[in-house]
């Protein structure tokens, strides 16, 4: 068994629902919930790093732990079918996004993915300079680890800001690419909290013009949009497209220098490797989510634009972010006066919506986001939705309907009433 053995296009007939079972296993809402009515299903609106695992992923878990359980470092036969799934699914990633096969390895989260690409770029190209260049609205974890390139290299972490939308500000960031001194330029594809898409055809071309790798992270991107080739490194989470979670993607175009920075390990990159069935079950999903990303993009960015329109028309002091026409298909966030996250957010959940606030990165904290706080929006009372493929319209009506009535019952519930 391998990746190619699951026909994308034939599998792809069979779409997962948003709408998803409770704890019990019983479609319909406890009854006794109140404001709540007993024929309500939960949904799903939180899909970002975590999507549902999509069915063909899902089958190909299952019959992966019969094949490959074994270690693929084996020498006998168990080991080397083993390996055989394992290198089949990097070859999968490979042809998805346009590399060679061994440019492509699996890291065993996106966060090690992004920690590793930073850290072991920066010290392979210590020689040419110490800084690292990151937007202001990267991850946390690129941000971090770029504070710890730059700490053991005596460098500069070189931050960008970016405009109202979040976009980059695209002359200071060519400027600080060409800049002397810099090893390594991160450049996220999108951003998976606002959805807005960055440049990176544009700052890919001025680094190699200065010679300097840019790692773009695509973890928001990858089976959701085209994310194109300008990059010399490329993070991706199987999660967030349809695989399961705790998978990273990490690829290395030829000539980009890294040097380890782990103990030695037959795997030098990620020490002790990945799960083959999970390696394997996120290359069919990723597979899946290619063939049908066409046809995802175009059911859910008309919902994201229904969002869009509803909220800025119907719920009063309320913030809708991001770039309205250059952003990912499935991604919204807004924040609303006099409202706090956690009590919104806790509020749509009893009535059986699934939603995210605060920092995409840093959420279960419900800090407030560097993200919103860099582009310079209202940071309080915020809402992200990151629709999954199958999202119906229907249940997005039905949160939009009852939206503007969880706002003010919160806002009164704080004491921000008749302001």
């Amino acid at each position: 068994m391998s990746p190619h053995d699951h026909d994308p296009a034939g599998a792809g007939r069979e779409r997962p629902h948003v709408t998803h079972a409770t704890a019990t296993g019983d479609r319909t809402a406890d009854a006794g919930t109140p404001g709540r009515p007993a024929s309500t299903a939960r949904v799903v609106l939180d899909a970002g790093g975590h999507a549902p695992l999509l069915p063909q992923a899902r089958a190909a878990f299952v019959e992966a732990l019969d094949q490959g359980w074994a270690d693929p470092r084996r020498l006998h036969a168990e080991g080397r079918r083993a390996r055989m799934l394992l290198d089949g699914a990097r070859e999968a990633v490979a042809g998805v996004v346009g590399a060679r096969t061994e440019d492509v390895d699996l890291a065993p989260s996106h966060t090690a993915a992004l920690h590793t690409a930073v850290l072991t770029v920066a010290r392979g190209r210590r020689r040419a300079g110490g800084d690292v260049v990151v937007p202001a609205v990267e991850r946390a974890a690129v941000l971090h680890a770029a504070d710890t390139a730059v700490a053991t290299s005596g460098g500069t972490r070189v931050t960008v800001p970016v405009d109202h939308h979040g976009r980059v500000d695209l002359d200071r960031m060519l400027a600080a690419v060409a800049a002397p001194g810099v090893a390594l330029a991160a450049l996220q594809h999108a951003n998976g909290e606002v959805g807005t898409l960055q440049p990176t055809a544009e700052v890919r071309a001025a680094a190699a013009r200065a010679g300097v790798p840019l790692l773009v992270d695509a973890g928001s991107s990858l089976g959701h949009v085209d994310v194109g080739g300008d990059w010399d490194v490329l993070a991706a989470d199987a999660g967030d497209w349809g695989g399961p979670g705790g998978l990273g993607v990490l690829v290395t175009r030829a000539g980009v220098r890294r040097s380890p920075v782990a103990p030695q390990d037959e795997d030098r990159w990620f020490p002790g490797g990945v799960s083959v069935p999970a390696a394997l079950a996120a290359a069919v999903a990723l597979q899946v989510a290619a063939a049908d990303r066409d046809a995802a993009d175009t059911a859910r960015r008309a919902l994201v634009d229904t969002v869009r329109a509803r909220v800025g028309a119907e719920v009063p002091d309320a913030e809708v972010v991001g770039d309205p026409d250059g952003r990912l298909p499935h991604v919204v966030t807004f924040s609303f006066l006099y409202v706090d996250g956690e009590a919104l957010v806790t509020a749509l959940d009893a009535l059986g919506f699934a939603v995210a606030s605060g920092s995409a990165c840093t959420s279960s904290s419900l800090e407030p986001s560097h993200v919103l706080a860099a582009m310079g929006v209202l940071t309080h009372g915020n809402v992200r939705l990151s629709l999954p493929r199958g999202a119906r319209a229907d249940d997005v009506d039905r949160f939009l309907d009852v939206l503007p009535g969880v706002v003010e019952r919160v806002r009164h519930a704080g004491g921000a009433t008749g302001l």
